[in-house]
């Protein structure tokens, strides 16, 4: 799995859902020349590794014309930009989008997301 390059970053909220643990970073630097906003990282159990990660990655205006964030997804069976939105730059918004993306790729759709921080 290409995980992000994460150099520093802080844990902004943590959901339980189900048996994993879903930590939000914001205020990151990276070292794979991506702009991040918001990356989620979601854990199994006590596994010391996230699983997946969703990722609030800032557009360069000069690549396209299109929204200012695209929303993707990293697993250890590859990575794909999912979605794109102006408005992911909204911890609320991203979040709440993100943990529905989380649900419906772990078949968790009746577990309910219990804030933690």
């Amino acid at each position: 799995m290409k995980k992000p390059g994460i150099l520093t970053a802080i844990p902004k909220r943590r959901y339980q859902l189900g048996e994993y643990t879903v930590v939000v970073l914001g205020e990151i630097e990276s070292n794979d020349g991506i702009d991040y906003c918001h990356i989620i990282a979601v854990i199994r159990g006590s596994d010391p590794e996230p699983g997946i990660y969703l990722t609030a990655e800032q557009v360069n205006p000069a690549d396209s014309v299109n929204s200012g964030y695209t929303m993707r997804i990293i697993m250890h069976d590859g990575a794909e930009v999912i979605g794109a939105s102006d408005t992911w730059n909204d911890r609320d918004v991203f979040v709440d989008e993100a943990l529905g993306v989380v649900s419906r790729v772990l078949n968790l759709s009746d577990e309910v997301p219990y804030r933690l921080m």
